[in-house]
Formats: C-alpha cells, sequence, structure tokens
C-alpha cells in the first residue's frame, strides 16, 4: 500500500506476541493448546501491590503524571539502583515508560541519526534490531554459540565494533536464552567498552532478580564505572514483581540522554500510568519476600523441562542461569519427516510440527537470530510444562 512508511519495510512483527496471539485464537476455537510462547509469569501481582493501586484509584490519584514519572517512583528506584547495583542516581537521571520497552524505543529513537549502528547480541530478544531498524539505525548481530553458554566475548564484541557503533545492547539474564553474564565474562566485555569512549552502552536488567543456583547478577558499570557516563540501564516490574500488564518499566541514565528521552516521551504516550506508578512505588518499596519464592519454583520448572527435552529424541537443551527460559536445539530433527511425509527443514517448520500434531506453542530460534533453536517460556503451571514436554517427546518420536 502506497501510503505506509517505507521504514516499516525493515521491521518484522514481534514473533513473540505473533506465536501466543496465535494459540490463543486456537483455544478460543477449542483446540487443545499449551501455549509457551509468551514471557509472562503465571504467578498474580502480590496482594500489597494491588491495594497500593486499589488507594490510588480510591484516593483520586488520577490526573496527568509528569512525562518522566511521579518523584516518588523515581526516588524509590534511585534507591534501588543504589542498594542493588552501588551505583548512584538523581531524581532528573530516571524515566518511567509504558514498559521497559518503551524505555528502550525512546532511547533509540532520541539518538540513533540514519546509519548509526546498533550492536545486538544473539540470541536477541526480538525487538532489539527491529526497533534499531524502525529509528533507522543498521542492527549488528554478533552471535553467542551455544558452546559459549549463549555469550558473546570481548574479542567477538570487538571484531564487529566500527567507526558507525553507536550503541551495544547487553541483556543478562538473556531472553531467550537465560544465558548470564559472571562478572569475569561481563568484564571482558567492559573492557572492550572501555577503550570505544564513543560507544554507549544499553543495559537490559529487566530479568535482573531471576537468578538461580546462588548465581550473582552484576551491571557494566560496577566493573567499569567510567561506563556510567555513557550508559542506559533499562529495568522494569513486569517480570519479577509479576507485573506485565500493568506496562511500567524505566531508564536510568546520564542527564542529557534522559532529557532527550523525556522529549520523545512528551510527544508520544506522555506517560504511563498514575495507577500503575502507585503499584510500582509499593513493589521497590514494600516486601521482597514473594521474589525468592517464586524462583524456587522457577528453578524446580527449568530442571524439569531441561531433563524431559534432553529425553527427546533429537533435541538437546542447555541449563540456563536465570530469567524462565530454555533454548533447546532442534539440530537433530532438521531433515527428518513428519508421519504425513513433509520434511522438518528448520526451526520454524519445527514450531509449526508441534504446534499442528501436539498443540504446543514455541517460537522458532530464527525469529531470536540463531537456529536451529526454539524458545520454551516455562512460566506457566508446572504440570502444563510436564504434559507439554511429553507432547515434544512423542512429536520427537514420531518423526523418520
Amino acid at each position: 500500500m502506497g501510503f505506509l512508511a517505507s521504514r516499516l519495510d525493515r521491521v518484522r512483527p514481534s514473533q513473540t506476541v505473533a506465536i501466543t496471539t496465535l494459540a490463543r485464537d486456537l483455544q478460543a476455537a477449542g483446540r487443545d493448546i499449551i501455549g509457551l510462547g509468551q514471557g509472562e509469569p503465571d504467578f498474580d501481582t502480590p496482594e500489597h501491590i494491588k491495594a497500593a493501586a486499589i488507594k490510588a484509584l480510591q484516593d483520586g490519584d488520577t490526573g496527568y503524571p509528569p512525562p518522566n514519572g511521579s518523584p516518588a517512583l523515581r526516588q524509590a528506584i534511585c534507591d534501588k539502583i543504589k542498594r542493588d547495583n552501588g551505583l548512584n542516581y538523581g531524581l532528573d537521571q530516571i524515566q518511567i515508560g509504558v514498559g521497559g520497552k518503551q524505555i528502550l524505543f525512546n532511547a533509540l529513537m532520541a539518538t540513533i541519526n540514519p546509519g548509526d549502528e546498533v550492536i545486538v547480541l544473539a540470541p536477541y530478544w526480538v525487538s532489539y534490531p527491529d526497533m534499531t531498524a524502525m529509528c533507522e539505525g543498521v542492527p549488528v548481530v554478533v552471535t553467542g554459540r551455544e558452546q559459549n553458554g549463549f555469550k558473546v566475548t570481548g574479542p567477538e564484541l570487538e571484531a564487529a565494533i566500527t567507526p558507525k557503533t553507536k550503541w551495544v545492547i547487553l541483556n543478562s539474564p538473556s531472553n531467550p536464552t537465560g544465558a548470564a553474564y559472571t562478572r569475569a565474562e561481563m568484564k571482558g566485555l567492559t573492557d572492550v567498552l572501555k577503550k570505544h569512549p564513543d560507544i554507549w552502552v544499553m543495559s537490559d536488567d529487566i530479568y535482573e532478580y531471576i537468578l538461580f543456583d546462588d548465581f550473582k547478577f552484576v551491571s557494566p558499570a560496577e566493573i567499569e564505572p567510567s561506563l556510567k557516563d555513557r550508559m542506559l540501564i533499562v529495568n522494569g516490574v513486569s517480570k519479577a514483581y509479576c507485573m506485565t500488564g500493568w506496562r511500567l518499566g524505566w531508564g536510568a541514565g546520564p542527564k542529557p540522554l534522559m532529557a532527550a528521552m523525556n522529549k520523545v516521551m512528551s510527544q508520544s504516550t506522555t506517560s504511563t500510568s498514575s495507577i500503575a506508578m502507585a503499584g510500582a512505588l509499593a513493589a521497590y518499596t514494600g516486601p521482597h519476600d514473594f521474589i525468592a519464592e517464586h524462583n524456587a519454583v522457577f528453578q524446580q520448572r527449568r530442571d524439569l523441562v531441561v531433563s524431559m527435552l534432553n529425553q527427546a529424541q533429537g533435541l538437546t537443551c542447555r541449563r540456563p542461569e536465570g530469567a524462565f527460559y530454555v533454548y533447546p536445539s532442534c539440530a537433530g530433527v532438521i531433515g527428518r519427516k513428519a508421519p504425513d511425509g513433509k520434511t522438518i527443514d528448520n526451526d520454524e517448520a519445527f514450531a509449526a510440527y508441534l504446534l499442528e500434531t501436539e498443540g504446543v506453542a514455541v517460537v522458532f530460534g530464527d525469529a531470536f537470530g540463531l537456529s536451529p533453536y526454539f524458545r520454551i517460556s516455562y512460566a506457566t503451571a508446572t504440570e502444563l510444562l510436564e504434559d507439554a514436554c511429553t507432547r515434544i517427546q512423542r512429536a520427537c518420536a514420531a518423526l523418520s
């Protein structure tokens, strides 16, 4: 259609959203579908957070908030960063957005000129390269191979840097693999970034609290403090606090960057909801014991899914350090034939085969920049995960 903007030609729709929508449509049509596509905890938002939002409604806190968020919430976020990461930020260095996704978009929109390069580490969250392209930048993909835990090394990062590099996006623990960088591994990256003072760093820390086996989260600026003046932290309440539908994320960064992002914000959504901010304030200032309880369940689910997938013919699955995803390889089923005679020729075909024959919805690896793999979110009921993995085992066994 001639009236559509040409920039959309560079952008793909989100495959995670597409798979989740398809699964829901099939369920509504009466199909027995287990949806493992969306990264959304199945736990309800804690009661004290809901109570704070209800109180905000009852108290009439329903007006337009400031574009960068309420002062009380921004202060709570400053306190959180100081407590957890040892970094000092002021209120004018915080922006509250409609989910972490908007923070990422605001930053790229405010800084990318046509042709600027953004280094994205694969497997990547589906939106990083497409947001870059939408903002007329060029995504440069550096792949972390499975034999290195899906993580990129310093030399691999160095090799991708050019005079056009503006941003490097880091995500640990990672979506889609659950891989998390140790302090030594992160230092390998920060040592490279330290040598390139014109490159900015975006640290997507949304899964910061969801870690297993006593793994310790580390921020790039904790290792290399000089990066703080050219780093944007992106975080939010969606995952650890079970507040996906509240749509609240935040960014912390240098004042000039945040002022530019606020300009973008003021001409787009203006702000997120005042009610969501009241809930987020309660999240950051209230009890956190439920996070450890949820993580214990997530870890049990991780171990169950990894074990069962490794028992499926043709699949292998690495055990991740955090988040609530696994990223199994399906290399062993590529080239095999389904009972109807169709050849499984790539990971997208395998994901389609699982949905068609067994009613299990997963996201194929090509959407995340590395094949032949697929992503499973185990943020769903344990009995459903066990059922889904049994179905996957059955589907693999039926291939010839």
